[in-house]
């Protein structure tokens, strides 16, 4: 089509019309004298501007989802840190909480027995043939060998090397390791010995030995223990709650031997303390937690018809009655 003057004249009149059809379309709204002509249009052209839109619209959607990628890909990546920090938040919100619970269990612990101690925390496990663990102190915060080290529920073992920020504690489970040990009530002495590994070895829950130095000494299931102490207050300073009689043997004549549940849990050690200054006197069993209470005795019924042997209690004959006490010549 030619650019003529007649063809510039015949598109000028075109755009004045349709521009006054607009506006008289736009100011007389619903009530538009042009909208029976709308309603025509948009029978003819709806069909056409659905189907070009339908053609038009995934190229639009994916052009623009290729030059958004990179955008989106970084706030991807921005609320991913976050969630990341909120979670390490709540994370670390919930060890502190953890640890301060013990840390004022292990304050009250050392307060009874007149400890002055040195918190510290357990950072590795060892992974030889010892039962160790490394203590997030050292020599630098006055740390030296055999000190006792304890937690909030008893003894844990002694500093055997330091560094100057680090130290380690063998166990008390170790193969090697030997506590001068005395029992609740009778004081009786015996030497607490390690099983080894953790006690994870053979024993499950007993891995610690108890070993009477007399013979005929008294000892029962439940008794508890308690460190002896050492000369000169190290390596063990006395007192200290080592754990609960739970199997009783007799070896031979000479010696009784006992297996002893801990009060530690030695496989999930996290907050504990050197005893860096010995008590001013012995604390004996202070330490101790309190006994749980006997059951209840339930009464008995009046209706209950007597044992063969009377009210006398007696015993059919060859039999005896169970112990852990031992009899005279044991």
């Amino acid at each position: 089509m030619k650019d003529t003057r007649r063809t510039r004249v015949v598109l000028a009149a075109l755009l004045v019309v349709a521009l006054a059809m607009i506006t008289i379309d736009h100011r007389g709204g619903d009530d538009s004298p042009l909208r029976g002509l709308r309603s025509i249009g948009a029978t003819v052209f709806g069909p056409v501007e659905r189907a070009s839109a339908s053609v038009v619209r995934p190229v639009s959607n994916t052009f623009e989802s290729i030059t958004d990628a990179p955008g989106q890909r970084r706030r991807a990546e921005r609320l991913e840190r976050q969630n990341q920090k909120l979670r390490e938040k709540l994370r670390a919100s919930g060890l502190d909480e953890d640890r301060s619970a013990q840390l004022q269990r292990l304050l009250g612990t050392a307060g009874m027995g007149g400890y002055k101690i040195l918190a510290s925390q357990v950072i590795s496990a060892g992974q030889g043939f010892e039962d160790t663990v490394t203590i997030d102190v050292g020599s630098g915060d006055g740390i030296k060998p055999d000190m006792t080290v304890m937690s909030a529920a008893g003894l844990v073992g002694r500093v055997t090397r330091v560094g100057p920020a680090t130290a380690t504690v063998l166990l008390a489970t170790d193969q090697t390791s030997s506590v001068g040990s005395r029992l609740e009530d009778s004081k009786e002495i015996g030497i607490v010995q390690g099983l080894g590994r953790r006690g994870l070895g053979g024993h499950g829950a007993t891995p610690l030995r108890f070993q009477l130095l007399d013979a005929a000494a008294p000892i029962r299931v439940g008794q508890r223990i308690v460190t002896l102490g050492s000369q000169g207050q190290r390596p063990y300073v006395p007192g200290v709650p080592i754990g609960v009689v739970e199997r009783i043997e007799n070896s031979n004549g000479l010696t009784r031997i006992a297996y002893v549940r801990p009060f530690v849990r030695f496989t999930s050690l996290d907050v504990v303390a050197v005893v860096v200054a010995p008590p001013k006197k012995n604390p004996r069993d202070a330490v101790l937690p309190p006994k749980p209470k006997p059951p209840a005795t339930p009464s008995a019924s009046p209706s209950a018809s007597p044992s063969p042997g009377g009210d006398r209690g007696e015993r059919p004959s060859g039999t005896r009655g169970l112990s852990t006490e031992p009899n005279p010549g044991d």
